[in-house]
């Protein structure tokens, strides 16, 4: 597993954040017509990358992930383990089923045959707990972690070594588990390898933003991964030119690029109740640096090639399209306007969702 999985998941414990426990604000900081989970299990979720400055704002005031997200009108949540223990298992299985809400579980992937028999029971943990699936983001961002080809390569065979042992297990307890295309690979080679593995229980968490680092367009990452897609980190994106490429920034739904309508209407269509998580990530504009030499670095041989049209395509998307409203920043503010600011963006993109795709 790369170092971003890890990290990622030891922001997570600092933040508080477990399948009991989420260090959130109370319903009162989002809008007060916020009703419970209006539309049930095909409401629209929330994922913690999206709400890192409230949860650490509010890590001494503990408020449980389920509730939280169920008194502020989400109808499931992605958080990181389950419950280890069988009843407190149930009992959350039985929550969520009284709320009629969906969690998905980040759990750690078995780097080595070691690490399997501790994996088996967080998986069994997880179907005891009604898990809707588990969640991995593998990957940090390509173009800054790798300095050549094959050292990228062979982090992919690793990590595609890491999730064929964990298969097996999958299988036995029916749980499946979705691979987040975090701006590692491009979404055919991730198709490729989904297709390669051919197993039902291993599939793509589709990040709608995500590849247009790896000058793809949203809709073209998205047809591409269609058939192994099992859920999705819904967001708009904006875009803008910067001296070494271009700026890519999460925007509040309705303010960015994306065709969220149509992209919502064709995921729809394959799995009529796919769990959807808002992932309005507040801080500032990634810098995509498609005119230096370290972006191209592992992009130089035939078996992941980056054409030169792809470029000139995400080249002309950002000419095109100019952010419609200045795009979030957070360098300079104080805690209290940053944490203003994410909760502002999570409110809005929040009554959007379900003013415009029903969710």
């Amino acid at each position: 597993m790369s170092m971003n999985h890890v990290s990622r998941r030891e922001w997570l414990a600092s933040a508080g954040v477990t399948a009991a426990g989420f260090a959130m604000a109370p319903a009162s900081v989002y809008a007060a017509d916020t009703v419970p989970n209006p539309r049930g299990k095909l409401g629209l979720g929330v994922a913690p990358a999206g709400f890192g400055l409230r949860s650490r704002a509010n890590s001494a005031a503990k408020v449980e992930m389920i509730d939280w997200a169920h008194e502020n009108g989400y109808g499931g949540f992605e958080t990181r383990l389950p419950p280890a223990d069988p009843e407190d298992a149930r009992k959350f299985r039985n929550k969520l089923e009284t709320y009629n809400m969906r969690a998905i579980f980040d759990i750690p992937l078995p780097a080595n045959d070691a690490a399997v028999p501790a994996f088996d029971a967080n998986v069994k943990a997880a179907s005891l707990a009604g898990a809707y699936g588990l969640h991995a983001a593998l990957t940090q961002r390509r173009y800054e972690e790798f300095n050549d080809f094959a050292t990228f390569w062979a982090k992919f065979e690793t990590t595609k070594a890491t999730v064929a042992r964990a298969e097996p297990v999958l299988a036995k307890y029916k749980v499946r588990l979705a691979l987040e295309n975090h701006k590692g690979w491009r979404s055919l080679e991730q198709a490729a390898w989904m297709k390669q593995l051919g197993s039902p229980w291993v599939g793509v968490h589709l990040d709608f933003g995500n590849n247009i680092s790896l000058c793809e367009h949203p809709t073209e990452t998205m047809n591409n991964l269609l058939p192994y897609i099992f859920s999705a980190h819904i967001k708009d994106m904006a875009v803008e030119p910067y001296a070494d490429g271009f700026l890519l920034s999460e925007v509040m739904l309705g303010d960015g690029l994306l065709d969220l309508k149509g992209m919502v209407t064709t995921l729809r269509a394959k799995d009529p109740n796919m769990m959807f998580d808002l992932e309005m990530i507040t801080r500032e504009p990634l810098k995509i640096p498609v005119y230096t030499d370290k972006y191209w670095a592992t992009f130089d041989d035939p078996r992941s090639p980056l054409p030169g049209h792809d470029l000139a395509k995400t080249l002309a998307l950002v000419r095109n399209n100019p952010p419609r409203k200045p795009v979030p920043h957070t360098a300079g503010l104080t805690p209290e306007a940053a944490l203003k600011l994410e909760d502002d963006n999570n409110r809005v993109s929040l009554e959007w969702a379900r003013k415009n795709l029903e969710l």
